[in-house]
């Protein structure tokens, strides 16, 4: 049986880029195998424990290929010295992070997500890092370097057990920009074929009209408009980084508040898909649709599912962007360093509580910055800084939601 035991911790390197933060980590490559999958390989640990057996392929002309790398790992010189790339708390079930999974369980199961499993960064006093892998659960999605790792299933015992390979590891990462980087990083080195990113990921991310973008695919768009408009309450406050980064969390205690990238998409995506790995799987079936084949699919009750389905990006736009200047003046302008407000769960809740007028808003056929002020007036006098907010867990989030929704009247 495996050597391992849960939780496992490792130090890591933080790296700040321009697009955001990863860290950097030696894992063994067996460990490797039992935490990481990708849409289309896995690796499950035999029921004997001895050897792995390889689920699904990326590409069936590739299955060579394994067995190429494989023979050379086997060899008393081999080394990898290029790392995996790897996102963090990715259930590749749902389509949502292990965060907002928490919520959704905490909302209509009645009961927290055991947030247990969830991979997590912490900074000791010296400045030093450490990544902690609480279980064997797969929750890491391979962006990059599938056949290298996949390839130690087939090598001998040995020569995998004493491996470790360098990693790149995102927290919380929208699929979409695991996308994105896989397609970046592979074009800048090769020509690929479009049609591998379509089959690892499920998108054209080099060239797609709009109609065929999938929900999150869209979200990661007006979350990066949000992030860089000039008369967004938002630009310059989106990073790519952890939903539970500790450095942004001491920024929002400054009121110098910056959010992660997971959290708006998150936000934005449930305003029009409430499973969008399912929605991603019936607009890339065959092959690619546009999102009218939605229309054929399982009933989604989120409030702008037609405005989605119908392409109306600008109005899903316009109704974010003017309900967030509503909360810049409800909310932030005026909040206590000390708010949790700034925090991830403050934001969050915001979000919801969109998700909750979205559909009036349509139905008045108003999206006027006027009209939400109008109906958060009434919470303006919260103080977020209180102690019964302070759980960072997805019940905080839904604390922080109920007091806004009793305050406004919508509870």
């Amino acid at each position: 049986m495996s050597s391992f035991t849960f939780p496992y911790e490792t130090r890591a390197l933080r790296v700040e880029q321009r697009l955001g933060t990863f860290y950097v980590v030696s894992l063994p490559s067996e460990l490797l195998l039992q935490v990481a999958a990708s849409d289309r390989m896995r690796a499950t640990l035999n029921a004997d424990g001895t050897g792995y057996t390889l689920e699904g392929t990326q590409r069936l002309v590739q299955d060579k290929r394994l067995n190429e790398i494989a023979d050379y790992i086997n060899r008393v010189d081999s080394a990898f010295p290029n790392s995996i790339i790897v996102a963090a708390n990715y259930d590749l079930e749902t389509g949502f992070d292990q965060g907002e999974l928490e919520y959704i369980s905490t909302e209509e199961e009645g009961k927290p997500l055991d947030a247990s499993r969830v991979w997590t960064i912490t900074e000791s006093e010296d400045g030093c890092h450490t990544l902690t892998i609480p279980s064997s659960d797969k929750l890491a999605a391979i962006i990059d370097g599938q056949h290298r790792l996949f390839s130690f299933a087939r090598a001998e015992a040995t020569a995998m057990q004493s491996t470790n390979l360098l990693c790149s590891v995102f927290i919380d990462l929208p699929k979409a920009l695991q996308a994105q980087i896989f397609a970046t990083i592979n074009s800048t080195q090769k020509r690929v074929d479009r049609s591998l990113t379509y089959e690892l990921f499920g998108y054209n991310v080099s060239d797609e009209d709009e109609e065929y973008w999938t929900p999150d695919k869209l979200a990661v768009f007006l979350t990066r408009k949000l992030g860089t408009d000039a008369d967004s309450p938002l630009q310059g406050r989106i990073t790519v980084a952890p939903k539970r980064d500790a450095a942004l969390e001491e920024l929002a205690e400054m009121a110098r508040w910056r959010v992660s990238t997971a959290v708006i998409v998150d936000g934005i995506l449930r305003l029009y898909s409430s499973n969008p790995k399912r929605d991603a799987n019936l607009m890339r079936k065959d092959e690619a649709s546009p999102r009218s084949e939605l229309r054929n699919g399982p009933k989604d009750n989120t409030p702008l599912r037609d405005v989605f389905i119908d392409g109306n990006d600008a109005l899903i736009y316009k109704m974010v962007l003017n309900y967030l200047k509503a909360s810049e003046d409800i909310f932030w302008s005026k909040a206590s360093e000390e708010s949790f407000i700034f925090r991830t769960i403050g934001v969050q809740a915001i979000f919801d509580i969109l998700r909750k007028i979205a559909a009036r808003s349509l139905e008045a056929r108003n999206i006027r910055v006027e009209y939400f002020s109008e109906i958060l007036e009434d919470a303006r006098g919260i103080d977020f800084s209180a102690e019964r907010f302070r759980n960072p867990s997805g019940s905080g989030r839904t604390v922080i939601r109920r007091a806004i929704e009793e305050t406004i009247g919508i509870a």
